[in-house]
């Protein structure tokens, strides 16, 4: 099945983790996705939230594959900043493989905190943002 951002706004938590558990890690990703933050799953208010994010704080992420890092595209005028490094390692989730966006080394912003992703469509991906080891909220990279 093919999914898509509203699709994953609609599901619930469970849904989510789910999809993320049954997912492979797929491909370190290549080029510009366009990110959606998943917060509230299955509320009325997780569309407008997400809407809210895209336009004022976060509009996704760009990947240099080859590099093995990513920035991410940020505030209203996109300016690419917060770098992390990307490798395929272990889920804190559930120690399967994902692609980790880890953000420990190169950044002081963002230090703690860990990005999970896995390809859960043709180059779609569903993402776990970890604090420290605490889950904090989901989201998704379309390329």
């Amino acid at each position: 099945m093919a999914y898509t951002a509203a699709q994953l706004l609609e599901m619930t938590q469970p849904q989510l983790d789910d999809l993320f558990r049954a997912s492979p890690a797929g491909p370190i990703p290549n080029g510009e996705a366009t990110g959606t933050a998943i917060i509230a799953p299955d509320t009325r208010y997780s569309a407008p939230i997400a809407e809210f994010i895209s336009h004022f704080a976060w509009q996704g992420k760009v990947f240099e594959a080859e590099r093995k890092l990513l920035k991410n595209r940020i505030t209203v005028l996109g300016f690419e900043a917060i770098i992390a490094s990307v490798y395929t390692g272990p889920s804190w989730m559930d120690g399967k493989d994902c692609v980790v966006l880890d953000y420990s080394q190169t950044s002081l912003l963002a230090h703690w905190i860990r990005d999970e992703i896995r390809l859960v469509s043709p180059n779609f991906y569903l993402g776990k943002v970890y604090w420290a080891k605490d889950r904090l909220i989901d989201f998704c990279l379309q390329f």
